[in-house]
């Protein structure tokens, strides 16, 4: 039923059980826990609620690459409930942006289009270089294809924060700023749908199917 990408016809989904894949992993997780420090800093100073909103999503994805790690080998029902934790998460974190952008729609200030601009470009290269890491090991069960998720959305989300920049310092005013937070939340929560799905189907599987 699910794809299988790189499995050449098998539905034997890859399950981490890679030195190589480790190894990228640990990468990924430095390269999330570097932009989580430098984006909250940033959009504190930018007084942007879409960097800040990244920034939360950088501290979540490192978190998540964290939990992905240490469920590497488990059981398959405890990477399927170790991807229903993460998808939980993801799911309060979108919850939370679209809370903060709501507060943030009454409150004056316009941020500083030119801060949010470089900050986003830094954390564009950082999100396409643990996207290039990881694209190898896209398809998996429901523990690896979270942190293939996490991944793209940055990307996306980085191009976005990057959007609503310039689109700030053509037109002075905050709402594209907002605008780029809340469609960030409406991410999160679709890829949390997404990972919650597979981990769902996943515990629901017969044990000895995982096995193999």
């Amino acid at each position: 039923m699910a794809s299988c990408g790189g499995c050449c016809g098998s539905e034997v989904k890859f399950e981490g059980l890679s030195p190589d894949y480790k190894r990228r992993l640990w990468a990924v997780i430095a390269i999330n826990a570097g932009m989580f420090v430098l984006e909250t800093a940033g959009g504190h100073l930018a007084g942007s609620n879409a960097l800040q909103a990244d920034a939360l999503d950088f501290l979540g994805d490192a978190l998540t690459y964290g939990n992905t790690l240490a469920a590497i080998g488990a059981a398959a029902a405890t990477r399927a409930r170790a991807a229903l934790f993460k998808g939980f998460t993801l799911f309060l974190m979108g919850l939370w942006v679209f809370g903060s952008t709501a507060y943030h729609v009454v409150v004056l200030g316009i941020p500083r289009a030119e801060l949010m601009g470089a900050i986003g470009f830094l954390a564009l290269a950082a999100n396409l270089t643990s996207v290039l890491l990881l694209m190898k090991y896209r398809d998996g069960d429901s523990n690896i294809r979270s942190v293939w998720l996490c991944s793209r959305n940055d990307a996306i989300g980085n191009v976005a924060v990057m959007v609503a920049a310039a689109a700030v310092w053509l037109t002075s005013s905050k709402w594209p700023d907002l605008i780029v937070a809340g469609l960030m939340a409406g991410l999160f929560l679709w890829s949390a749908f997404q990972i919650l799905r597979q981990a769902l189907a996943e515990l629901r599987q017969p044990v000895g199917i995982a096995a193999e």
